[in-house]
């Protein structure tokens, strides 16, 4: 990664010493462009950047979707998340998490959280790991339909399980959940990654959303399935 990057990314991790720690990421990206009886254009990206010191990790994570069928949009999603850990042991740590969604096609104009809480590694062997989160936080909410912002307490626990079926593949599981008085969010996502070299990868996934508490018409579950290329660096 170029020294430029990294300093637009986390300005502060790089004053704080970016020649002694390390850095990891992935970039992905999906595209479908078909023409013809239909016109279809679909993108698909997302970035990861993994930065460890020590005792402290911190996960960036930003994805889009756009979606637009005979020239009408039908998808439009931007989610970005950091997530911090300072291990306690082996297998405990504790975190700090902000995550923002913004999804077009949902009750909400966005919603945003920030939680603390306490992980595990409950299975950690070289072809299976088990890691558990839980924690309180707050969230905080746009409706669409009338503008009016919520802001509420909520509890957070996810759930992240690895195979890794083989040196070249692996399935991940990872399950979310963030619920509070006036609705309820839970995402799980279901992904397999192959590797076509060192550096290359192809995933596939499938990944179901859903709100508890929508506007009528709306659908609480949404379902997104997804083929990327992935490229790895570090």
């Amino acid at each position: 990664m170029k020294p430029m990057l990294l300093a637009a990314l986390l300005a502060a991790a790089v004053q704080s010493g970016l020649a002694q720690a390390d850095w990891t990421g992935s970039g992905e990206l999906g595209l479908v462009f078909a023409r013809g009886n239909s016109d279809t254009e679909t993108i698909n990206a997302a970035l990861e950047f993994i930065y460890s010191q020590d005792r402290w990790t911190n996960q960036s994570n930003i994805s889009y979707l756009r979606s637009e069928n005979e020239g009408e949009l039908n998808a439009s999603r931007f989610l970005a998340s950091n997530k911090t850990n300072y291990s306690l042991s082996d297998r405990s740590y504790i975190l700090g998490v902000a995550r923002y969604d913004r999804d077009r096609f949902t009750s909400f104009e966005y919603q945003a959280s920030l939680a603390l809480g306490y992980g595990y590694r409950i299975i950690d062997s070289d072809a299976h790991t088990l890691v558990g989160e839980i924690g309180p936080g707050v969230r905080y909410s746009e409706l669409r339909e009338t503008g009016d912002s919520e802001t509420e307490l909520i509890a957070r626990g996810s759930l992240d399980y690895i195979w890794t079926i083989s040196e070249s593949a692996n399935l991940r599981n990872l399950f979310l959940v963030e619920s509070g008085s006036s609705n309820t969010f839970l995402e799980n996502a279901l992904t397999l990654e192959v590797a076509i070299n060192s550096a290359m990868s192809l995933k596939t996934g499938v990944s179901v959303r859903h709100n508890t508490d929508v506007d009528a018409g709306r659908d609480k579950t949404d379902y997104l399935s997804t083929i990327n290329l992935v490229y790895s660096f570090d």
